[in-house]
């Protein structure tokens, strides 16, 4: 397995949302959809390949903090992962760690931390991945209960 950062060409780009729509019919997050193109553009792709296929992909970009003083201070140089996909078949076999790890060395010396928002159905896998697995720390969480529907009186 090679992992790299890449320049987003139209190649890359209808690869990333073809493995988009892998994601969604996993249904293994909460709300996730398939991406289009502009929900890529703009971002830092780093690509895990054996051989020539794609197994797995994480992009994200630079942020200046302005508002979490409770995290860091304004000011703060931030990169904001927005996604990290695997291929389910490739899972468990360090493809998410070492894209993540090319992503901590390709921004490093221009952020100060790497942040990153989840909305999976399995928070344990992925607490137990970016806090033991990767070092992270745990600052926040949005919990949510769904409440059935009243029945009508009468």
């Amino acid at each position: 397995m090679t992992v790299r950062e890449v320049q987003l060409d139209d190649e890359i780009l209808a690869q990333l949302i073809d493995l988009s729509v892998d994601w969604e019919q996993e249904g293994a997050c909460y709300g996730y959809r398939r991406n289009g193109p502009s929900d890529i553009e703009g971002n830092q792709v780093f690509l895990a390949y054996e051989g020539e296929k794609i197994v797995g992909y994480l992009f994200g970009h630079m942020e200046t903090e302005k508002d979490m003083g409770s995290i860091c201070p304004a000011g703060t140089a931030f990169f904001e992962v927005e996604e990290l996909y695997v291929r389910s078949e490739c899972r468990d076999r360090g493809v998410g760690r070492a894209l993540f790890q090319a992503a901590e060395a390709g921004v490093s010396g221009q952020a100060e931390l790497i942040m990153l928002g989840t909305a999976t159905k399995n928070f344990r896998a992925i607490l137990h991945f970016y806090i033991d697995e990767l070092g992270m720390e745990f600052w926040f969480a949005r919990l949510f209960k769904r409440l059935g529907e009243k029945k009508a009186e009468g």
